[in-house]
């Protein structure tokens, strides 16, 4: 696996564990942010690059923001 599909595994189960933080099904947070339940699958397993503006509408919809961090 190279990086950038890493990057997006990593990111994938990150939303995923927020998800379920806040007891949330696929098809509720793809509600609160205008996506599919589908594409909330394929974002949190990893299979979708996304774009910033998606990113950004699925933090707010879990009322985190994007931040860089220190590796």
């Amino acid at each position: 696996m190279i990086k950038n599909e890493q990057e997006r595994v990593r990111i994938g189960l990150r939303i995923a564990e927020l998800r379920k933080q806040q007891h949330l099904t696929q098809k509720e947070l793809g509600e609160r942010c205008g996506l599919q339940d589908s594409h909330i699958a394929r974002i949190e397993k990893g299979r979708y690059s996304v774009g910033l503006d998606t990113l950004q509408r699925i933090a707010d919809a879990l009322g985190r923001k994007i931040d860089f961090v220190e590796k």
